[in-house]
Formats: C-alpha cells, sequence, structure tokens
C-alpha cells in the first residue's frame, strides 16, 4: 500500500509500506506479514513519536496503531532552538 506522510510546515513523503516493513525493527521470519505502525513511519522519515502527533483524517492515532490509511498528517509538537 502506498502511504502519503505530511508532515506540516516541513515536507510531504510517500512511502510504499513493504518497504517500511522491511525496514522495521520488529521485522524477521515470524512478523514478516505484520502490518507496518504509525511509530515505523516515523522512524521511515525520521522522527520520533515523542516529538510528534499523528492524525488520520484530523484525529490523533496511537503510534503503535497498525497502518490502516493511505494518508497520514505529522504535527509537530515542538520546533526550533
Amino acid at each position: 500500500m502506498h502511504v502519503t506522510v505530511d508532515v506540516k510546515g516541513e515536507a510531504t513523503y510517500e512511502l510504499e509500506l513493504e518497504a517500511v516493513a522491511a525496514a522495521s525493527d520488529r521485522h524477521d521470519e515470524h512478523t514478516a506479514e505484520a502490518t507496518p505502525t504509525y511509530a515505523d513511519l516515523l522512524r521511515a522519515v525520521e522522527l520520533s513519536p515523542h516529538e510528534v502527533s499523528v492524525l488520520v483524517d484530523g484525529r490523533p492515532v496511537p503510534e503503535d496503531q497498525p497502518v490502516e490509511s493511505d494518508h497520514v498528517t505529522v504535527l509537530r509538537l515542538i520546533k526550533g532552538g
């Protein structure tokens, strides 16, 4: 499945879930069919679940949920320096 990850105010990423699953820390022969989580998507775009909120259809989703949407919005909680 193709997923668009829109990091508001920054960049938009186009990802394939199969590639995210292959790169996941949870990936091994026992989880080859496992659906990646929203935390896996965040890792793929080099963000930490501790610094962002993930929204699907404008509603927050837990980062440990399996990805079920083809469009995800990411909001940084803290930015600047």
